[in-house]
C-alpha cells in the first residue's frame, strides 16, 4: 500500500467511518504494524491524500461492548418503570404531584407564569456556550460600540429590508462579510435557524435532489423538507457513501421518469456540533466538481473558530471560497451576537434578496446587534488596529488541543477532530447523564449533557465548548473537577489511554505515526 502524504493517526473509529481488520483499507482507516496493532489502535490515513494540505486527525473510539449492553439494559429498565408508574397513576395508586395543575389554574395557565427553578448559582465556569472567541461579554470595544449605535438608531427598525428597514449599517455589514469570506457578495439575516430553513427552499424545489449528511442540524433538515426536493442521506463524513449517491443520481435520474435532476445540492456543516467532527471538505469539493453538483456549506460553528485567521473551514483546509457555491454561517457563536448570513456569487445573493422568505418577510436586524457583529468581525480581521482578534483565534486553538489532550490522558472517550472546539465526552448510560451534569454543577462547572433522541441511544454525552476567554487556570480547574467526577461515576471507558505529554517518546503529534 502506498503511503498517503496527509496520513496521520487517530483513535479507533466507529459508525459511518467504519473499522478495518487484517490490514485492509476501508474508508481511509488502516490497521498499523504489529507493534501498534497489538495496542488496539487504528490509524487514520486520508484518502485522496493529495487534496489535504494539513493532517486530519479525528477520533471515534468504539463503544465497549459491556458498556453498550448495560446502556441498553438501563434504557429498558427505565422504560419499564415508566410504564409501571403510568399504570399506578392511572389507577390513582400513586399520586403525581408534578403533573397536577394548581386549582386556580386548571382552566387557564398564564403565559407569564414563573417557570424558573428559583435557584441562582454564582461563580459558575461556563463550559457549554458557543462563545468561541470570547466576544459575548459586557466590557470591551464590542458592547461599547453597540451602546453608541443603540443611542443613535434605537433597538429595532420595525420593517423589512425591502420596505423601509434597510439602514447604512446593514449595507456596511454585508460588504464586510463579503470581504471577510472572500466572496462577491453576502446577505445578513436576523435569525441563524431561519437562514437555513428559509433559504434552502428558495434554492431548490421539485425535480431537484438534496444529498444531506445524516448528522446535519435541524435547520438544514427543515429547510430540505420545506423545499419539496427529493432528499437522500449519506453516512456522516463518509465520502464513499456520498459518491455512491452522486453516481446513482447521475445514472438513474429522477424516479419513474428517469429525467436528469434539475439540480443536485450537497448539504454539509463545517463543524458538527454533537460529534465535534470537521467536514472532509477537500473531498466533498472534489466530488462536487466531478459530478457537477452544488455545495451548500453551513459554517455556523466553524466560522471564527477554524483557520489561521478565523475564516472557517475553507481557510482551515487552504481552499478557494469560490469552490463553495453557498457559504452560510451564523453570528450567534464566534461573533457573540445573533443572526446569520449567506455568501457567494452576486447573482446568488441578488436572487435570494427577492425570493427568500427570510429576506422578504422578516424584520431587519437590530442595529446594536449589527454593530456587535461589525466590531467583532473587524477585530478578527485586524481592522481595529490591534492584534486582539488574531490572538483570540490562536488562543482558542491552543485551548482546544490542550483540553482534548488532557481528557484523553485521563482515560475518557472523546469524539471529534483534534482541532474542533466542540468536545464530546462520552457518558453512555442514561443514569449518568443527569448525574454528570448535577455533579459538575455542585463543583460550579456548567456543562451541557445530551442523550437520546438528540444522540444515538447508546452514545449519550457531555458536550464542552471551548472559548478563547478560558484561561489555562480555568481549564485546569475544570479538568480537575471533570477528573474527580469521572472517577466518581466510572466514566473513564477508554482502552487506549494516552501517556502524559512529558512521558511520551514523540512530542510533535498527539499520536504516534507509522508508515505503511
Amino acid at each position: 500500500m502506498r503511503p498517503e502524504p496527509a496520513g496521520c493517526c487517530c483513535r479507533r473509529p466507529v459508525r459511518a467511518n467504519g473499522c478495518v481488520a487484517n490490514g485492509e483499507l476501508r474508508n481511509g482507516y488502516v490497521r498499523s504494524g504489529a507493534g501498534v496493532a497489538a495496542a488496539g489502535q487504528i490509524h487514520h490515513v486520508t484518502e485522496n491524500g493529495g487534496l489535504y494540505k494539513r493532517p486530519f486527525n479525528e477520533a471515534f473510539e468504539e463503544t465497549p461492548m459491556l458498556v453498550a449492553v448495560l446502556t441498553y439494559v438501563g434504557y429498558g429498565v427505565l422504560t419499564l418503570f415508566g410504564y409501571l408508574r403510568d399504570f399506578l397513576r392511572h389507577w390513582r395508586i400513586e399520586k403525581c404531584h408534578h403533573a397536577t395543575e394548581r386549582e386556580e389554574q386548571k382552566d387557564f395557565v398564564s403565559l407569564s407564569q414563573d417557570r424558573y427553578t428559583g435557584n441562582i448559582i454564582k461563580g459558575v465556569i461556563n463550559m457549554g456556550s458557543y462563545n468561541y472567541l470570547g466576544f459575548a461579554r459586557n466590557t470591551g470595544s464590542c458592547p461599547e460600540a453597540a451602546a453608541r449605535v443603540l443611542e443613535k438608531y434605537g433597538v429595532g427598525v420595525c420593517s423589512t429590508r425591502q420596505e423601509i428597514g434597510n439602514l447604512d449599517k446593514h449595507e456596511e455589514l454585508e460588504k464586510l462579510i463579503a470581504r471577510f469570506l472572500g466572496v462577491e457578495a453576502a446577505m445578513a439575516y436576523g435569525m441563524g435557524f431561519a437562514t437555513n430553513s428559509m433559504n434552502i427552499p428558495a434554492l431548490v424545489g421539485k425535480g431537484c435532489l438534496i444529498l444531506s449528511d445524516e448528522l446535519n442540524h435541524a435547520s438544514l433538515v427543515l429547510g430540505a423538507r420545506l423545499s419539496g426536493a427529493t432528499i437522500r442521506i449519506f453516512k456522516h463524513n463518509n465520502m464513499q457513501s456520498l459518491e455512491k449517491l452522486l453516481k446513482d443520481a447521475i445514472v438513474y435520474g429522477q424516479p419513474r421518469t428517469r429525467r436528469p435532476w434539475k439540480k443536485i445540492l450537497i448539504l454539509v456543516e463545517g463543524i458538527y456540533s454533537m460529534e465535534g467532527s470537521i467536514v472532509r471538505l477537500p473531498e466533498v469539493i472534489a466530488l462536487k466538481k466531478k459530478y457537477k453538483a452544488y455545495l451548500y456549506l453551513d459554517e455556523a460553528h466553524s466560522i471564527g473558530a477554524l483557520g489561521p485567521t478565523g475564516r472557517g473551514v475553507v481557510e482551515y483546509f487552504g481552499l478557494d471560497p469560490e469552490d463553495v457555491d453557498v457559504m452560510m454561517g451564523t453570528f450567534t457563536k464566534s461573533f457573540g451576537a445573533s443572526g446569520g448570513y449567506i455568501g457567494g456569487k452576486k447573482a446568488l445573493v441578488d436572487y435570494l434578496r427577492t425570493h427568500s422568505h427570510s429576506a422578504v418577510y422578516a424584520s431587519s436586524m437590530s442595529p446594536p446587534v449589527v454593530e456587535q457583529v461589525i466590531t467583532s468581525m473587524k477585530c478578527i480581521m485586524g481592522q481595529d488596529g490591534t492584534s486582539l482578534g488574531k490572538e483570540c483565534v490562536q488562543q482558542l486553538a491552543e485551548n482546544t488541543r490542550y483540553f482534548r489532550r488532557r481528557l484523553k490522558e485521563m482515560g475518557f472517550i472523546i469524539y471529534g477532530n483534534e482541532d474542533s472546539p466542540v468536545v464530546p465526552l462520552m457518558l453512555y448510560m442514561p443514569a449518568k447523564i443527569g448525574a454528570f451534569g448535577r455533579e459538575m454543577l455542585k463543583r460550579n462547572i456548567g456543562v451541557v449533557v445530551v442523550g437520546f433522541p438528540a444522540t444515538p441511544i447508546i452514545e449519550s454525552r457531555a458536550r464542552f465548548c471551548l472559548s478563547a476567554a478560558h484561561t489555562k487556570e480555568i481549564l485546569d480547574t475544570a479538568l480537575k473537577e471533570i477528573d474527580e467526577v469521572g472517577d466518581l461515576l466510572h466514566l473513564k471507558y477508554s482502552r487506549h489511554r494516552l501517556l502524559p505529554l512529558l512521558d511520551r517518546p514523540f512530542d510533535e503529534t498527539t499520536y504516534e505515526e507509522t508508515e505503511d
